[in-house]
């Protein structure tokens, strides 16, 4: 075949098309577990951080099932339904706007001093896109013990400060009940109060929508959990 003719190009621009393509897929198929692996991993780490535990690299899984020592899915009434929640779609079931229809997953971690602690995970809506994070609640059922913040792509330097401990930190023994009330833990401008006595945090300088949307998170992702922490609490 003449290298130089139309033909010759256009058979050997779809021969080059097919074989990097199928090496793509190739590549893609192979290394798809191992990306799954990354992204287990990294899931794991975040619901770690919610308690102030780091692991070291590669030591994440490991880590992950010594401090975690269960884990459960329940109902809007506090019913446990099943002994799983890694697999829950939580961005899904934030969507559904009746609570009581969502599968709601916890973990249970137990400290190294035997302190139990339940990580309630939280997902919403920021300035650019999506935000999400682990709230841990102390065995009372009530008090923040940690909490964990983390962005899509929110503005560097303003929204994007959720996810620093600067943050996060303000939100440690903070009442999720009180006077045997539910309010979630509000996030207002800093110098200001919320209206109805909840407890609060400070939002970021600068960063308005961004702690509306983890004010409205935290509302919306924690009130589910009411009847299992009332529970909690009067155990």
């Amino acid at each position: 075949m003449n290298k130089q003719s139309n033909t010759y190009t256009i058979i050997y621009t779809c021969v080059l098309v097919v074989v990097m393509g199928a090496a793509l897929a190739f590549a893609a198929m192979s290394l798809k577990d191992k990306q799954q692996d990354n992204v287990d991993a990294d899931k794991m780490r975040q619901i770690l951080a919610s308690v102030h535990i780091t692991a070291p690299e590669g030591e994440i899984k490991s880590t992950f099932d010594k401090y975690i020592v269960k884990q459960m899915e329940i109902n809007s009434k506090g019913e446990v339904i099943s002994n799983e929640a890694f697999s829950i779609d939580v961005a899904k079931e934030s969507k559904e706007k009746d609570y009581t229809k969502r599968r709601l997953p916890i973990y249970v971690c137990e400290l190294s001093k035997g302190e139990t602690k339940y990580i309630l995970p939280i997902y919403g809506a920021g300035l650019w896109g999506p935000i999400w994070g682990y709230v841990s609640i102390n065995s009372d059922g009530s008090t923040i013990y940690g909490a964990y913040f983390a962005h899509q792509g929110e503005t560097p330097g303003l929204g994007a400060e959720i996810d620093k401990p600067k943050f996060s930190d303000q939100f440690k023994d903070k009442s999720l009940i009180k006077d045997n009330q539910f309010h979630a833990v509000s996030v207002v401008k800093k110098g200001q109060k919320p209206l109805n006595g909840e407890d609060y945090v400070d939002g970021i300088s600068g960063g308005t929508i961004t702690s509306k949307g983890v004010s409205d998170m935290l509302n919306d992702c924690l009130t589910p959990y009411k009847s299992f922490l009332e529970i909690l609490k009067h155990e």
